[in-house]
């Protein structure tokens, strides 16, 4: 199934792109236009020439089989990963129009890149099973550093639980007239204290002022959330294993992806990005075909690059995860990849928008900070609800709104058209603010389709 006759759709290719911006730029060069020399191997590599603005095209060429994961080398100055050239020649090769002809061998340029690079996967693979004890941590000084962080968060937690408390105090009222700049003072100290959960839970609140009416009910519910996780910290040693684990995680301690690896076929249900002005995070969605977990990765890059694991939607990967620790939680490292990803016909289980809602309310009982869980909803109808959208279950009376954000996302057009008034199964996140749709399966057979 890692043969060349396996072929990704283009929802699958774009789903690849960094950003929007070389998800547009690289649809424009999926067309044979500016494109020569192309061609593709039975082993999974894709190869072709670009016309750009030099007098000499850009060489492009793609290693989808390996893996490690599809990879991408192209002569132009991008930084981007993949560029545009790498998707257009990618999306030239899902037409299947014959426009990239099967080859015996790829070119010189091509194929050096090619044999060097998969004899680099082999040997890494190779000395990972022997292991190094050489740069072993020293255990002593680990648990030192481990306790003076410890330290310095306890502080920073009880400097916070006095200004939530001085905030009440003075009234609710109080934090509309402070202004932006009181809560970026105190997130600041929290990073000081070397707590980013806590310091990124305290920027949310300044946001809450200005957002509309009903503001001071909505700042109450979080600063409440915030004094429980400060109080969950203060008084870690008391609460159990899982969720002392998801505690620590809230606050901002890493921790190790120390589960047992489990290997399944890894349905990709979506990938989509966050961005800030100093770091990009993407969330891909697993589900496992055999064992039924439901995993969550995350891979960042630094502002203005794109994180560098990139998994197409809608196909199945064979691999290893482990997950983290944590009552409730799903996150989960990648490990070995024992073949690259392929179309299997794979769809999650579904439920009703009433399972959806009593799912994400079981999950707070694990992790009270959760904002969504990952569900998949059988049988929905896309409806406009008055100045809002939802999904309607189609063989009962409920339904899930929409979280406002989605009424802004094309996603929910592409929604709508792929349903035309009909059932459909829809893949997303349920929280509290309401239920946010990432992919779609059209009723029957049909593939994958990413909204996000």
């Amino acid at each position: 199934m890692t043969e060349q006759g396996v072929r990704w759709t283009a929802e699958q290719v774009l789903a690849l792109a960094p950003d929007a911006a070389s998800r547009k730029a690289g649809s424009r060069l999926g067309v044979a236009g500016p494109w020569s020399g192309t061609g593709s191997a039975d082993e999974g590599t894709v190869w072709g020439l670009c016309k750009g603005s030099g007098s000499r095209p850009y060489q492009t060429v793609v290693d989808i089989a390996d893996a490690a994961g599809p990879a991408y080398k192209c002569s132009c100055p991008s930084r981007k990963f993949p560029c545009k050239h790498a998707l257009g020649l990618l999306l030239l090769w899902a037409g299947g129009d014959g426009a990239v002809p099967r080859a015996a061998g790829a070119p010189d340029w091509a194929e050096q890149w090619i044999s060097g690079r998969r004899k680099r996967s082999e040997d890494k693979r190779a000395g990972d099973g022997g292991g190094s004890g050489s740069g072993a941590a020293d255990p002593e000084a680990a648990r030192r550093r481990a306790e003076r962080r410890a330290e310095r968060v306890t502080a920073g937690a009880t400097e916070l639980e006095q200004r939530l408390a001085d905030l009440l105090r003075g009234g609710l009222a109080s934090a509309e007239s402070a202004g932006y700049g009181l809560w970026e003072e105190t997130a600041a100290r929290m990073v000081d204290a070397q707590a980013p959960g806590l310091a990124a839970r305290v920027r949310e609140l300044g946001a809450i002022p200005a957002s509309g009416p009903g503001w001071p009910v909505r700042l109450l519910e979080e600063c409440a959330l915030l004094h429980l996780l400060d109080q969950g910290w203060l008084r870690r040693e008391r609460l159990p294993d899982g969720l002392a684990a998801t505690v620590r995680s809230r606050v901002g301690l890493p921790a190790a992806a120390d589960g047992p690896p489990v290997r399944d076929r890894w349905l990709v249900l979506a990938q989509y990005d966050t961005s800030d002005p100093k770091l990009t995070t993407r969330r891909i969605w697993l589900y496992g075909a055999e064992s039924g977990r439901t995993a969550l990765l995350l891979s960042y890059g630094a502002a203005g690059r794109a994180p560098e694991l990139a998994l197409p939607v809608g196909l199945v990967l064979d691999a290893e995860v482990s997950v983290y620790p944590g009552a409730g939680q799903l996150r989960a490292a990648l490990g070995e990849r024992f073949a690259a990803p392929v179309s299997a016909g794979v769809r999650p289980p579904g439920l009703t928008t009433a399972e959806a809602a009593a799912r994400y309310g079981e999950a707070l009982r694990a992790d009270p900070w959760l904002d969504a869980v990952p569900v998949t909803l059988d049988r929905v109808v896309p409806a406009a609800a008055g100045d809002s959208w939802q999904l309607a279950d189609a063989d009962t009376d409920s339904a899930l709104p929409l979280t406002p954000g989605a009424h802004s996302r094309p996603g929910l057009w592409r929604l709508v058209a792929l349903s035309g008034g009909a059932p459909v199964k829809v893949f997303g996140e349920c929280g509290h603010r309401g239920f946010t749709p990432l992919t779609a399966w059209p009723a029957g057979a049909g593939e994958a389709v990413a909204l996000c």
